[in-house]
């Protein structure tokens, strides 16, 4: 009985189930719009000392740990209400102890609230000991993540054009939570605090705005019919999301206005009005969630035979990994601009070498071998070595470390540790210690190799647009890490000897021709069943393509390495070098002021120690 219901989810809801749904989903999305616009104001608005919370901090983090508390409430009736929906009867069915289980452990939507209410908890947990602005800043980020995890098993994910509907979807729902919720956190903190904020936050505020109206108008198109669908009831509440959008902007570009005329109450004022348009925004898109959507009918071809054509010039965005590609070329040209404003320079080259790394990435995701990834084994492994190898080396020589510790603002006293003095902290802090020794580093960059194409994680992964997410973060920043302590020009916790870097490469060097070898000697497909359920007319023996795979992951997997082999070398060269320097300039001057030079004064500390020994023998 309960499997034929679930086929027939959503459609025979009683009266009741049918209210209360949308009511409980929108309290859902104000406690959670609560909860992390009070840890917004707590991690970047409210003064701190050192890095600990003051009165002011902790007051707000207490109520954001009540908003959690409601959150973790809405939660679980959420999971009651989605489960009479689904059973289609009563809401008191809902409560079956055997029912209940089952749904919540062994339907994808179940799983998605049970990870929700976890990692809530989780998170009140934390804030209950959080004494550190640290630990806010973890909290703030776990509830974004509590916040994102439904989009991947909503409306959206169905859709033929999945992609471009799950990614501006994801990116709408973080930036329209903390921009709403930042409005809330505004409201609630001291005047003080503020008055010393609103300047700060108005510039989050328009990089807000400016995403989440392109995420929307995004999502829009992903799902509707422009040409027919207009007239249902999910467009007229999308339309209706977009008037109050604009409202928003508007009332944030008077914000800017009152802020240069210093008008504080006039600001006050606005803020509340803003956050009632904020809250019905907000219960806009909780009752849009609800519905579903008249979605586009979007054909979809069979997949041509690759060549080099369709490899170097096709192009399907991976919306979700190009929007972060986008923000962070965003960021680091903001911080260009920040530089050129001061009348610092920043050398061309480690700008060249970013954007080359944001090409290859965005190459390797959404372009022609991007898109072949996704049906032959041999093409994801291009699209692997190019995310964990090539494209990593760009960003490491780009140095966004230093250009974030000279651009970050800094705390507005000198007791506070601000943004940058996080990042320091962070950078010095015992976890980068760790993750910066070499040899974790390269276990993370080769060892996960074998965790991911050895075991059926591979081929679930592959399965679902989140696993490939993962997939594809996982490799850059593995890569990252890796290239980072091996030819890293950004601060270092750990001052690696150049001898040690060199035999790291050549450890990492024979893992992957082991790992290569070992694709190369299998006899049976590592993808389970994935690649074959496209049942594509090229390539069609799939084992001769898996062996391809770890030819090409071989061949590809040495180059980079060689290169970081002949990076190091050189930075061993010039550091010999600035050191030979160092030790003339440092004769010179002592030869300029009379005095022995360091070799002399360590010639002289031998023949003490010489004639000290004399004396004993």
């Amino acid at each position: 009985m309960f499997i034929q219901a679930l086929s027939h989810a959503h459609s025979t809801s009683n009266s009741f189930v049918a209210i209360l749904s949308p009511i409980i989903k929108d309290f859902n999305l104000l406690a959670a719009t609560c909860t992390i616009g009070l840890l917004f104001a707590v991690s970047f608005f409210i003064e701190e000392k050192k890095g600990f919370l003051q009165v002011e901090g902790l007051r707000v983090k207490k109520l954001a740990e009540l908003a959690l508390l409601i959150w973790l409430v809405t939660i679980v009736g959420s999971v009651f209400t989605e489960l009479a929906v689904v059973l289609g009867g009563s809401f008191t069915e809902a409560f079956s102890e055997a029912l209940l289980r089952y749904f919540v452990l062994h339907t994808v939507i179940g799983r998605t609230f049970l990870a929700q209410f976890v990692i809530a908890l989780f998170v009140l947990l934390l804030l209950k000991r959080a004494k550190k602005v640290g630990a806010t800043y973890w909290a703030l980020g776990f509830s974004l993540l509590v916040t994102i995890l439904p989009v991947f098993q909503s409306h959206s994910s169905g859709l033929s054009n999945h992609s471009i509907a799950i990614g501006s979807l994801v990116f709408h729902v973080i930036f329209m939570t903390l921009w709403a919720g930042g409005v809330l956190g505004l409201f609630i903190i001291s005047p003080e605090e503020r008055a010393n904020s609103l300047s700060r936050f108005s510039v989050f505020a328009l990089w807000a705005a400016i995403i989440v109206s392109i995420s929307g108008a995004l999502n829009a198109y992903s799902r509707l019919n422009f040409l027919a669908a207009w007239n249902s009831p999910y467009a007229s509440l999308v339309l209706l999301k977009f008037v109050l959008t604009v409202l928003l902007i508007a009332f944030g570009s008077r914000h800017r206005d009152y802020i240069i005329a210093k008008k504080a109450n006039a600001t006050y004022s606005l803020l509340g009005m803003e956050i009632v348009v904020m809250v019905s925004t907000i219960a806009v898109g909780g009752w849009l969630s609800t519905l579903q959507p008249p979605s586009r009918e979007v054909k979809t071809l069979p997949i041509q035979p690759p060549n080099l054509s369709r490899l170097f010039w096709s192009y399907s965005p991976d919306v979700l990994f190009l929007g972060i590609l986008l923000i962070v070329s965003a960021l680091y040209i903001r911080g260009l601009v920040l530089l050129a404003r001061r009348g610092d320079k920043w050398p061309v080259g480690r700008t060249i070498a970013f954007f080359c790394g944001v090409g290859f990435a965005d190459y390797a995701t959404s372009g022609g071998i991007g898109i072949y990834a996704q049906y032959a084994f041999s093409y994801h492994m291009i699209a692997h070595m190019i995310l964990g190898m090539i494209a990593p080396i760009g960003f490491v020589l780009s140095a966004p470390i230093t250009l974030a510790l000279r651009t970050l603002p800094i705390g507005r006293t000198h007791d506070e540790r601000g943004i940058r003095g996080s990042v320091i902290t962070l950078i010095h802090s015992k976890v980068m210690g760790f993750y910066t020794n070499p040899v974790v580093a390269l276990a993370i960059f080769d060892g996960s190799l074998f965790l991911l194409y050895m075991t059926p994680l591979f081929g679930s992964m592959m399965r679902s647009h989140t696993g490939h997410l993962i997939m594809d973060i996982h490799f850059l920043l593995a890569g990252y890490l890796f290239f980072h302590v091996i030819i890293g020009v950004d601060p270092n916790p750990r001052k690696v000897p150049h001898i040690v870097r060199i035999i790291i490469l050549f450890a990492a060097m024979s893992i992957h021709a082991f790992f290569s070898i070992a694709l190369l000697s299998t006899s049976s497909l590592l993808d389970g069943g994935y690649f074959a359920s496209f049942h594509r007319s090229w390539n069609t023996d799939l084992l001769i393509d898996q062996h391809l795979g770890g030819s090409i992951g071989w061949a590809m997997g040495e180059i980079p390495i060689l290169i970081a082999l002949v990076a190091t070398f050189i930075q061993w060269v010039r550091d010999d070098s600035r050191e030979a320097n160092r030790i003339d300039r440092a004769a010179d001057r002592a030869d300029a002021m009379g005095e022995d030079d360091e070799l002399a004064e360590y010639n002289r500390h031998l023949a003490t120690l010489r004639g000290y020994d004399e004396q004993i023998g």
